[in-house]
């Protein structure tokens, strides 16, 4: 299987290590072609497991990865093995060769890495962990002094994201909430500019924040896209660890 490494663009210091995956290079079937790496969409489990050995060679990672089972929420796992599957939509490590992964499929996976010390997160991002704030919460495991740079891969992005008054509303909210991340497309709805309202959140937190400009939904051939496919669909992932 070629399987298709995305390498982070991004100011991470030099003991730091990240990759993003794609659609590409897998053996699932069908809305899941190829390279899903979720086993809770449907998908066989047998070819999952598959996608995730040859995604893992191919990213060069040293241990088994640690998953989440991710709910939209903000708990943050601290120090995750590769061994449970901890319900957490962030996780953060200080320990070397031990790979965080976040999954996506619309949602905003956002790396975080410390450029004074060894320390890495994953995060992963919906408009409901914007509006409740997950980038924070994994932030705040962080030293006072960290320096910490962040990456934001694959996803969504404004063209394709309308939501409602209300949704608007919960993330106008937020304390770094702006109208100029929404454009009104018709009465009572906007594009949302998720990206953008993710970077107000890590300027907040003195964070440099780095965008890879992926977008999931306009490039079916690479990526997944949960709203694009109407919820039929894979996951792709996004990685880092300490060397």
């Amino acid at each position: 299987m070629n399987v298709e490494v995305i390498q982070p663009q991004w100011p991470a210091p030099p003991w730091v290590r990240a990759a993003a995956s794609t659609r590409s290079g897998g053996g699932s079937r069908g809305a899941y072609a190829s390279l899903n790496l979720a086993l809770h969409c449907g998908d066989d489990d047998a070819a999952v497991r598959a996608n995730r050995r040859a995604w893992q060679v191919a990213c060069g990672m040293p241990a088994q990865p640690a998953w989440m089972q991710q709910v939209h929420g903000r708990n943050v796992a601290q120090e995750p093995d590769g061994h449970a599957v901890p319900v957490a939509d962030a996780a953060v490590s200080t320990q070397p060769r031990r790979p965080l992964v976040v999954m996506t499929a619309d949602c905003l996976p956002i790396l975080l890495a410390c450029r004074r010390r060894r320390w890495v997160a994953v995060v992963h991002a919906g408009w409901r962990g914007l509006a409740d704030g997950v980038i924070a919460a994994a932030a705040a495991h962080a030293a006072a002094d960290a320096a910490l740079v962040a990456w934001i891969g694959p996803c969504i992005r404004a063209a394709h994201y309308e939501v409602d008054a209300k949704l608007r509303d919960r993330l106008l909210a937020t304390p770094t909430g702006s109208a100029e991340d929404f454009v009104e497309t018709r009465p009572g709805h906007w594009q949302a500019n998720l990206p953008a309202i993710a970077m107000r959140q890590l300027e907040a937190l003195d964070i440099a924040g780095f965008d890879s400009r992926l977008d999931t939904y306009s490039d079916p051939g690479r990526f997944y896209s949960y709203r694009r496919d109407r919820g039929q669909t894979g996951r792709q992932a996004c990685a880092i660890w300490i060397e």
